[in-house]
């Protein structure tokens, strides 16, 4: 059985972005300060498929949503 951890950057990858940590570094840092009371995944940096993913990683509290809550936390 292979053990595989995600990282930020395969998150990134499964968004459609760029998972080279710089890159992922400079997303969170040109969308810091998502305001309180807005869902990461209604925020309007993302595409309709994207915050579907969110949307649905979240939900069925899949793989994804660790790193989804870290990435919430950092863009706040």
């Amino acid at each position: 059985m292979e053990n595989y951890h995600t990282t930020m950057g395969d998150l990134f990858e499964q968004l459609g972005l760029s998972g080279q940590e710089s890159d992922v570094e400079a997303f969170i840092e040109t969308h810091k300060g998502l305001r309180q009371g807005v869902h990461i995944e209604d925020a309007e940096f993302w595409s309709k498929a994207q915050a579907q993913f969110i949307r649905n990683a979240l939900l069925e509290d899949a793989e994804w949503a660790e790193l989804i809550d870290q990435l919430n936390t950092r863009i706040r």
